[in-house]
């Protein structure tokens, strides 16, 4: 399993945001098994995050409005990256930041780091042009990814949010911009109602919605961008299943993240990948890439 010439032993990894940096779920996972981790978002400073309460379940998913808490580069470096580094497995970078500035102070910083990827985060609120997520402005996409591929000593992936009208159309300014692969989707943004408190579910008022409610709408995302660029797609958004993923990699996806699957089941990554090999050994197939992007 080949992204961005990095190489993979399973298509399998966490979502960002998720899975911290592999710490919180290295006693019921075993990394070395996982294709690569992504790290929580990390930003050039610590960030507080938003005030509590900052999630709610939902029907089919959840809600959250975290606000991308980190305790920022200096202590990643210190702390998280040396523990991932003990594990077989590949390790991709989430930065997310408010100003382009941000972004490429943390990519100049893991230049000389011993990782394997970047991930961008471009749902960041751009604080530079009123509070507009980066994510949406196609002419930003493009800027931002060339600005980083100035800099970055490692492949790199956007992320793409949801929250626009033609994802391909921010997918094609990404790769116009020189990025390695995609990663979508990002969580769709959502509110909840205490209607016995008549106040929202967290002090935030909307969140970003995940889970199996998000599902068709990113397995479709992620179908057309497959169909729009010549890059690697890794595609997330609702996976709970081996099946689940083989949907995605059906549609397209070289590789897929599991979210929010995690906090119900803290085995979920294990079991797909277990899936995945069972599936593979009963329908004969060798490699992955025989059955990805099948659908037309």
């Amino acid at each position: 399993m080949d992204i961005a010439g990095i190489r993979l032993k399973n298509p399998v990894m966490p979502a960002s945001g998720t899975f911290g940096s592999g710490q919180e779920y290295s006693g019921f996972v075993d990394l070395n098994r996982l294709g690569a981790v992504v790290t929580k978002g990390v930003s050039c400073v610590p960030w507080e995050g938003n005030p509590a309460p900052r999630s709610m379940e939902t029907a089919s998913g959840m809600i959250n409005a975290v606000g991308l808490q980190n305790p920022g580069i200096d202590v990643f470096i210190e702390r998280d990256l040396p523990f991932l580094r003990q594990f077989d497995t590949k390790v991709i970078v989430n930065i997310c930041g408010g100003t382009v500035a941000d972004y490429l102070e943390v990519v100049e910083r893991l230049s000389g780091q011993e990782i394997d990827m970047l991930e961008i985060n471009i749902s960041c609120p751009n604080v530079e042009h009123g509070g507009i997520a980066f994510g949406q402005e196609p002419g930003m996409v493009e800027y931002i990814m060339k600005e980083i591929k100035k800099k970055a000593a490692q492949p790199v992936s956007m992320k793409l949010t949801p929250n626009v009208t033609d994802i391909t159309e921010i997918a094609k300014a990404a790769e116009a911009g020189g990025a390695d692969a995609l990663s979508l989707i990002n969580t769709i943004t959502g509110m909840r109602i205490d209607v016995k408190k008549r106040a929202f579910c967290v002090a935030n008022k909307t969140g970003g919605l995940s889970g199996p409610a998000i599902k068709p709408i990113a397995l479709r995302m992620v179908w057309q961008v497959c169909r729009a660029v010549n890059i690697p797609v890794i595609g997330m958004g609702g996976i709970q299943t081996a099946e689940d993923a083989l949907e995605f990699i059906m549609a397209g996806a070289a590789a897929v993240a599991v979210g929010t699957a995690n906090f119900r089941n803290p085995y979920a990554m294990p079991e797909i990948i277990g899936g995945l090999e069972k599936y593979m050994e009963e329908n004969g197939i060798r490699d992955l890439k025989e059955i990805r992007g099948i659908v037309s």
